[in-house]
């Protein structure tokens, strides 16, 4: 239950550490990236050790390692793609606005 713990802190800190590094970040919020990652990461963890993939022998890596590469890689994601989406959004927006 520790690793399911320590994924977490790991997820939440890589959700946030994408958020900062992303130049459009004022276009959603702060929690998104560091939600998604968390989502995915404890989530992937939970299917790990369901399938039965931790806590042996040259398996223990898959339930610590590649849950927080997940949520990591789906934090990224999710930022690139809700920047992209708001940032085409919001310049819709005030260019109607700016033909009014």
């Amino acid at each position: 239950m520790l690793s399911l713990v320590i994924v977490a802190l790991v997820t939440v800190a890589a959700g946030l550490i994408v958020w900062a590094n992303d130049k459009r970040h004022a276009k959603y919020g702060i929690a998104v990236p560091a939600g998604v990652a968390t989502a995915v990461g404890m989530l992937s963890w939970i299917i790990f050790i369901a399938a039965g993939l931790g806590y042996q022998p040259g398996l223990t890596w898959i339930p610590w390692v590649l849950p927080m590469v997940l949520g990591t890689g789906a934090a990224l994601a999710a930022a690139v793609y809700l920047g992209r989406k708001r940032a085409l959004h919001d310049t819709k927006r005030l260019t109607a606005a700016l033909r009014l």
